[in-house]
């Protein structure tokens, strides 16, 4: 019988070797030359730690004061995040075929040019702590959101990926931002630049493209799209403007769908719920569906009855 399941193993593992070697883009075997997902993830962990001195204990080490606490962590971060930018740089051209010692030079420029970036990512996520007190009235205390806010993470994450993103670093920052999204449900294109006082109340469903512009005071509800007018272009339609831009003190209601690059949203905006739009909207303007429709259905002696829903303040309230 043991014979019998080794021989079949065997089998097994000699059709899958065979199979390996097709070529195929899922064929790769060197995994030394890819960077770690988990190593990346663990940076993420440290930089959070590191942003947020106070709220995220740092199990790792035993230190005393904060100074030493905070270098330990930033000599991690550097070790590692050194090595994964190392890695990636073979995806960029001019570092195809260049000495390993070469992109290694380049990685600690980007990454110490990223952690001379923290102090600002520290200043915006205030902000965004700030923005989500403000305008939650579930909110307890800023403990509550640092803790436990999905949307904050996810603003977290992207404020992190954006300033590698904007260094060249490839493919990390996507890494990050979809880790968040598998985390909190929140896809934010590491491309996409947000101003301050970003607020993501709810979140789940939310997805903000690559070349979507955010500017300050905005707020969101579960299930907005910020998205691509069309994506049947494909590659040809990289390094072009296809998301929309969101001026300041805009907020956007669940289900809303706003598209296309050439597509502006202007200051002091309200789009109500479920809204679908393709085209520029001036300033001050309150956007909502007309004569939406609801329908009762009772039993079969009872009548269908429908009522048209009224378009006052209230409506756009979808929580």
């Amino acid at each position: 019988m043991q014979h019998k399941l080794e021989n079949k193993i065997n089998d097994l593992v000699t059709n899958l070797l065979n199979d390996y070697n097709q070529g195929r883009t899922i064929d790769k075997i060197n995994t030394f030359d890819h960077p770690d997902k988990e190593a990346i993830i663990d940076i993420l962990d440290k930089l959070r730690k590191i942003i947020y001195p106070g709220y995220y204990r740092n199990k790792s080490y035993k230190v005393y004061t904060v100074r030493n606490s905070i270098s330990m962590l930033l000599e991690d971060v550097i070790y590692n995040l050194v090595k994964q930018i190392s890695i990636v740089l073979e995806y960029v051209p001019a570092f195809e075929n260049v000495d390993e010692s070469k992109r290694i030079e380049k990685a600690e420029e980007m990454t110490f040019a990223f952690l001379q970036q923290l102090p600002k990512i520290r200043a915006y996520i205030e902000t965004d702590v700030q923005a989500a007190f403000d305008g939650d009235p579930a909110a307890y205390n800023k403990d509550e959101i640092i803790f436990s806010y999905p949307g904050l993470y996810a603003i977290l994450v992207n404020r992190i990926a954006h300033e590698l993103y904007v260094l060249g670093v490839p493919l990390i920052p996507r890494i990050m931002t979809e880790y968040a999204h598998s985390k909190t449900g929140i896809d934010i294109h590491p491309g996409a630049t947000i101003g301050k006082y970003f607020f993501i109340d709810h979140g789940t469903g939310i997805v903000i493209g690559e070349t979507t512009v955010i500017g300050d005071n905005v707020k969101i509800y579960q299930g907005v799209t910020l998205g691509a007018l069309s994506t049947r272009g494909g590659q040809k339609l990289k390094n072009q403007k296809r998301h929309p831009t969101i001026l300041d003190n805009v907020t956007i209601y669940s289900g809303a769908s706003i598209l296309g690059g050439e597509t502006v949203v202007g200051k002091d905006v309200v789009v109500g719920g479920n809204a679908f739009i393709t085209k520029s909207i001036p300033d001050g303007t309150r956007v909502s569906i007309k004569n939406q429709e609801l329908r009762y259905n009772y039993d079969s002696a009872h009548p269908v009855e429908s009522a048209e829903l009224e378009q006052d303040e209230s409506w756009y309230y979808i929580i």
